[in-house]
């Protein structure tokens, strides 16, 4: 099956969908009016400095303020081109970073990490500049290769093209597209790239902060320059104008791929026509269901995501260990699905079904490593335990799928959860008792959503009767639709508009 990807573009969305030998394997959701702030380039001011903390509040323009890290901060002072990136963090994250910042002070800033939730972006003063071979990065003098290239003589042969053609001042690192380039192909990215730079620059010196120096590409040139590979076979986009604005695109930086961009003019909607709307919305649910019967329980929550596996319909053939085996190493290739698919970062925890023999551990925890190699998220894992728990963290940089196409509950208020009928009509019992005592009327008025009402009317109306009984006072239950369902009132009715009521 072949290797596509698929644009649908919209007035107000773009959606892209990446399948890999025939398969949704990511979606990318773009909302016109909330575009992806992540390789934004700001100039910032300073708003409070935070020692307990060891990271600083900067004002970019945005809703909240960005946060910068100490280890984040580039030190004019600090000579650093024998370091990379990752040496100057270290190095950084030991001083103090009242020392490196003042409030009112203005500086370059760099978006690693969107927004999530109630937070603000996260920042870097460590710039990074994308192009599609290279990846250019200012602050340092360093010459890297993306470690998804494995050939030693390829990497060795673009470290060498790379050490040549770069002059001091500045960083690059040769991406995955970089494999087979010619030196003319990576020297026309770099000569752009340190264009595009000393553009930034010029923008820099000339404006006051809060100021947006330099935006990246959206979300159609970008699934261009960062998603299309040798192995890709083709790239649908279902909208003419986007069709013509993504071939020039491709005519100036990726001329060797330009043929693969075609135009769909299908009737069906793209993402029906190759069933990535069907995973969308798969996706956007908790249970996975596995060939074999068995499935998956996908929870996330503010701080991680639980991933739990059960054997559900299957019953395997010979025994209980091989069944568990079988089930927990399919699990293994859904479950790297599902974190692309569902773009799932932070820290991560499995649930695999408890297999006794360590060989049979190992053998899943051996797939699931093998299975994260062709994810391009950074992802750490720990060893599979006696208990069947795998620890691992996926680099999050946006927000998941789930949370950018979903909002909150407004009736449970995003737990998930409500009161069961029986316990709110406990909780009114126990409210009457405790307000019976301050209640001068002789009936008693219960408002509350109509199936609490009901509750009370009938499979409680025993409890009702013996609680008249307890507080010496008439009950009256009304049904509120308007009410939620764990909500309800108390109120009373004078002896006069009681009797006239009975009498009526």
């Amino acid at each position: 099956m072949p290797n596509v990807l698929v644009l649908n573009c919209a007035p107000h969305e773009v959606r892209v969908g990446l399948l890999e030998d025939g398969r949704v394997a990511e979606i990318f959701v773009e909302r016109r009016k909330d575009a992806s702030l992540v390789g934004n380039i700001y100039k910032g001011r300073v708003l409070r400095v935070l020692p307990g903390m060891q990271a600083a509040f900067v004002d970019i323009g945005l809703e909240r303020a960005a946060f910068l890290y100490v280890a984040d901060v580039v030190d004019p002072r600090r000579d650093s081109s024998s370091n990379t990136v990752s040496e100057a963090r270290t190095d950084l994250a030991h001083r103090p970073i009242q020392s490196l910042l003042h409030e009112g002070q203005e500086l370059m800033v760099q978006v690693s990490k969107e927004p999530l939730g109630t937070k603000g972006a996260r920042v870097t003063s460590h710039v990074s500049i994308a192009g599609r071979h290279l990846v250019y990065m200012p602050t340092v003098d360093h010459v890297g290769v993306s470690r998804r290239i494995v050939d030693d003589e390829e990497r060795r042969r673009l470290r060498e093209i790379l050490e040549a053609l770069v002059p001091q001042g500045g960083g690059f690192v040769a991406r995955t597209a970089a494999e087979g380039r010619t030196p003319e192909e990576l020297r026309a990215d770099l000569e752009f790239l340190r264009q595009v730079w000393n553009d930034i620059l010029t923008r820099n010196e000339s404006g006051s902060a809060p100021a947006t120096l330099y935006e990246d590409l959206d979300l159609v040139l970008r699934s261009a320059r960062d998603l299309v590979t040798p192995e890709l076979e083709a790239i649908h986009v279902d909208d003419e104008s986007e069709f013509e604005r993504l071939t020039r695109f491709m005519r100036r930086f990726m001329p060797r791929y330009m043929d693969r961009v075609k135009h769909y003019p299908g009737p069906e909607p793209i993402f029906d026509a190759y069933g990535v709307d069907i995973e969308l919305q798969r996706a956007l649910g908790r249970k996975v269901w596995l060939k074999s019967g068995g499935y998956l329980i996908i929870d996330q929550t503010e701080a991680l995501c639980a991933v739990d596996v059960n054997t559900g319909r299957f019953v395997g053939k010979r025994n209980l260990e091989e069944t568990i085996t079988r089930t927990n190493l399919e699990a293994v290739q859904e479950i790297v699905r599902q974190l692309r698919l569902r773009n799932i970062g932070g820290i991560i925890i499995i649930d695999f079904i408890d297999m006794e023999k360590e060989s049979n551990r190992n053998k899943v925890f051996g797939a699931l490593s093998e299975a994260l190699q062709a994810d391009r998220a950074r992802t750490n894992i720990l060893k599979i335990s006696e208990l069947g728990l795998v620890e691992m963290t996926r680099k999050r940089v946006r927000e998941s799928l789930s949370r950018s196409l979903s909002e909150p509950c407004f009736y449970c208020d995003g737990s998930g959860l409500l009161k069961s009928r029986t316990t709110i009509a406990y909780e009114i019992y126990r409210t009457v008792l405790r307000e019976a005592c301050v209640l001068d009327e002789p009936t008693v008025r219960i408002g509350a959503h109509p199936r609490v009402a009901q509750l009370l009317l009938e499979d409680e109306r025993s409890m009702l009767a013996e609680l008249e009984a307890r507080v010496d006072k008439r009950i009256e239950v009304e049904a509120r639709p308007d009410f939620h369902l764990e909500h309800y009132e108390l109120a009373t009715r004078p002896a006069a508009a009681a009797t006239e009521q009975a009498g009526g």
